[in-house]
């Protein structure tokens, strides 16, 4: 098992999104989801915030220089590639993607890696962390 693995996360809240918030691409991903998740399933939290930081902390994942994105679902830690499948595979609208956990990790993660390591210069970045609307709020964890 490497690193990267999904692994158990008991006790921690379900639909879980750790995020960079001062990263372009990882805010709109949080905006895709909250647009096709009609149930509201899916919590977020920026890496920068102090929840954020513990969380990271707690799985290994570096809050200065985070290498993924998280989620929480049933009890287990999902990451890199696995992480936005998992979340994919639980939205309405973009279930018929969960047939891509079919790709070897071996083969999507250096896909997810290539564009995380140039997050910021493709996509760009921020000052702060993305303000969500009043009537999102609620979603995210300070």
């Amino acid at each position: 098992m490497n690193r990267w693995s999904p692994r158990p996360a008991p006790g921690e809240p379900d639909g879980l999104i750790l995020f960079d918030g001062v990263c372009v691409f990882c805010s709109r991903w949080v905006r895709f989801v909250i647009d096709r998740d009609p149930e509201r399933r899916f919590r977020f939290v920026a890496i920068q915030s102090e929840a954020g930081r513990a969380l990271a902390a707690r799985y290994g994942i570096d809050a200065d220089a985070p290498q993924t994105n998280a989620v929480i679902l049933d009890e287990c830690i999902w990451f890199k590639s696995d992480a936005a499948l998992a979340v994919l595979a639980e939205l309405p609208a973009t279930r018929g993607l969960r047939m891509l956990r079919v790709v070897p990790t071996g083969l999507r993660n250096p896909v997810y890696d290539l564009i995380a390591q140039n997050r910021y210069r493709i996509f760009g970045r921020t000052d702060a962390c993305m303000v969500p609307s009043a009537e999102d709020r609620d979603r995210f964890i300070a």
